[in-house]
C-alpha cells in the first residue's frame, strides 16, 4: 500500500505492506520511505501482489510496529484494501484462464 496516488509526481514515498491469513488480524510485514518504500514496490510488483493508494491509511499504518497487528479502530479501512486484493487477484486468474500459455 502506497501513499502516493501517483509515485513519479513527487520523491517523497511511503509505503506499508500487509499480510492477512484469513485467521488473525492483518500484520504490517513491511514499511519503509523513499529508497525502501520503492524496494517494497518492487518486491510486490514482481510478485504480482496488488498495490492500493490511500495516503491517509499509509500514514496510520507506518506507526505499527513491523509485525504488529492492524488495531481493531482501522479493520474497517483495512477491509476495504484486502477486497481490492481479492478483486484484482480475481480478475488476474480470469485472465490467466482465457489466455492460453505457449
Amino acid at each position: 500500500m502506497t501513499d502516493k496516488k501517483d509515485s513519479s509526481t513527487s520523491k517523497e514515498q511511503t509505503v506499508v505492506a500487509l499480510k492477512y491469513d484469513r485467521e488473525s488480524a492483518p500484520t504490517v510485514t513491511a514499511k519503509g520511505r523513499n529508497l525502501i518504500a520503492e524496494e517494497i514496490l518492487r518486491v510486490a510488483e514482481e510478485h504480482q501482489i496488488p498495490i492500493y493508494s490511500d495516503p491517509q491509511l499509509v500514514q496510520l499504518l507506518a506507526t505499527i510496529e513491523l509485525g504488529d497487528e492492524v488495531p481493531e479502530a482501522l479493520y474497517v479501512a483495512v477491509a476495504e484494501v484486502i477486497a481490492f486484493a481479492y478483486r484484482v487477484n480475481d480478475k488476474l486468474a480470469e485472465l490467466e484462464k482465457k489466455t492460453p500459455l505457449k
